[in-house]
Formats: C-alpha cells, structure tokens, sequence
C-alpha cells in the first residue's frame, strides 16, 4: 500500500521545481498585474488608489489606444499572411530534388537566424530615398521609412519568420505520400489542382499549428 502511494506522488514532485520557477516568473506576474490594473499607483509602482475598473474604461475610451489597436492588427495580418506565404511557397519550390537544392533551402531558410536589429539596419539602407537600391533599381522617388513605414517594418517582420516557416512546411511536406501525386497525375490532374486538392490538405494540420504560433510571434514582435 506504502509502495503504490509512492508511485503515485512520485510523478508530481517531478512537476515541484517546474511549478516553482513557473509560479515566481510568470503566474505571480500575471496575478499582480491584474491586481494593479485596478489601482492607480505611485512612480515606484505602487498600489495607492482603488479605482476598480477605471483604467479600462479610461483605456477603452482612449483614441490613441484605439489607433495603436487598428496599427497593431494591420501589422500582425500583414506579418502572419505574409510569412506564411513565403515561407508555404520557398518550401514547395524546394519539394522536388533538383541539383542545388542543399543551398536554395539554407537560403530560404536563412532568414531565422539574423538578428531583427541587424535586419532593420539593411533594410534602412535598402529603402533609403536617396542612396536605396530599391529606389535605384524601380526608378520611383518614395521616401519608404515615413510613407509606408508600417507596411515596410510589416514585410520585413514576414520576410524573418518566413525562415522558421519554411521549415515547418518542409517537415509538413515530407510527411505527405509521394504516390498520391503519381496517381493524380495518372488521372490527369495539373500542378495547380494537385497543390489545392492534395498538398493543402496534407498540410492543414501543421498549417494551424504555423498559424497559431505565426499570430503569437506577430503580437510579440519587438526588435
């Protein structure tokens, strides 16, 4: 009887330091930041007036509150539609063997492991208006960093998690039977209908796991 208590609780104090470091870092957080929102407080962050649900109000009711909202789901359709495309068609292309195909999928995938700051700094000079190459090369005369900055900062944001996307879809891919191609094309079905009919199906499953983690890397976009 002692014995089979034992193996009962035995998997649990496993859980202990694991619960531990979870309960200081992030759910005592999460708590106390609740707790704060109802109160006004002091420079030192300190609770000093009970106000309930005052700051919510005050913060539903503000405009730029509003604007940064509208700002922030633009910038996170953009990011999420955008990388996921990128990164859905880098990893079809490099589905098939064809010579090179080693160095087309590090290139595709390279974009996971640079730094956003370093990003950010190429990207400037890119779409510089007067020394930029994209100016350069279209011929337009757009100052891109203050009349698209928000579409600009979006693409290059999609442009980063298409890397780890890529990868995904890749795995995704690799996981789908090759003989149901063989038999669609057989019974004469064209690329196209073969990637609607066959490839996103055989990929939903790791296309909502992509989506989920796409939205949330999105919201917590910082660099």
């Amino acid at each position: 009887m002692g014995n089979n208590s034992k193996s009962k609780i035995t998997p649990y104090l496993y859980l202990v330091p694991c619960m531990l470091i979870f309960g200081i870092f992030l759910f005592y957080p999460f708590v106390k930041t609740i707790y704060l929102s109802l109160y006004k407080t002091n420079k030192m962050g300190q609770a000093k007036l009970y106000v309930g649900l005052g700051n919510y109000k005050e913060l539903l009711q503000s405009a730029s509150f509003i604007n940064s909202l509208k700002v922030t789901l633009i910038f996170v359709l953009i990011v999420v539609i955008g990388g996921m495309l990128l990164g859905l068609i880098a990893a079809v292309l490099c589905n098939k063997a064809f010579p090179g195909i080693r160095v087309f999928s590090t290139s595709y995938a390279l974009p996971m492991a640079i730094a956003s700051s370093s990003a950010a700094m190429i990207f400037q000079i890119m779409l510089h208006p007067a020394v930029g190459i994209v100016n350069k090369l279209t011929g337009l005369d757009i100052n891109w960093l203050n009349d698209t900055a928000l579409i600009c900062v979006a693409i290059l944001t999609a442009w980063l998690n298409s890397g780890i996307n890529f990868l995904y879809f890749s795995a995704g891919l690799g996981n789908i039977d090759e003989t149901i191609y063989e038999r669609a094309s057989v019974d004469g079905a064209s690329s196209v209908q073969q990637f609607f009919s066959l490839t996103l199906p055989g990929l939903s499953p790791i296309m909502f796991y992509t989506l989920v983690v796409n939205i949330i890397q999105a919201f917590q976009s910082f660099g």
